[in-house]
């Protein structure tokens, strides 16, 4: 089976959350906030490659719904780590970027998923 682009990204995205867990346990001795970030942002692609198994449209659609929310609470976690100086906004802005993409991803497949099930019914 050919790795999708959404799966792709995603783990790569995921792969870059585990390195700045390991910078902010190395360079700031930072527990709580990098472990928030590491649950979510490596959650993403494991919840997107546990769609790939979805019993249904519908609950390949939840699945990718529950990535997307992981996605947004991993946002969320990087504007905290920003703002509390603990990554500067070079660090930021480069996270963010693949983030926002892995965001935009899943919301179109999300909507023309939904546009196809519509269009079936």
């Amino acid at each position: 089976m050919k790795e999708s682009v959404v799966e792709k990204k995603s783990y790569q995205f995921s792969l870059r959350i585990v390195k700045l867990y390991q910078y902010l346990l190395k360079e700031h001795k930072e527990y709580v906030l990098s472990k928030q970030v590491l649950k979510s942002g490596t959650a993403i692609g494991a919840i997107i490659r546990e769609a790939e198994q979805a019993e249904s449209t519908p609950d390949f659609i939840h699945q990718l719904s529950i990535s997307l929310k992981e996605a947004k609470e991993t946002e969320y976690w990087l504007s905290i780590l920003k703002d509390t100086d603990y990554i500067d906004k070079k660090m930021f802005d480069s996270i963010n970027e693949d983030c926002d993409e892995v965001i935009s991803l899943l919301t179109r497949i999300i909507k023309t998923t939904k546009a196809n099930l519509k269009n079936k019914s």
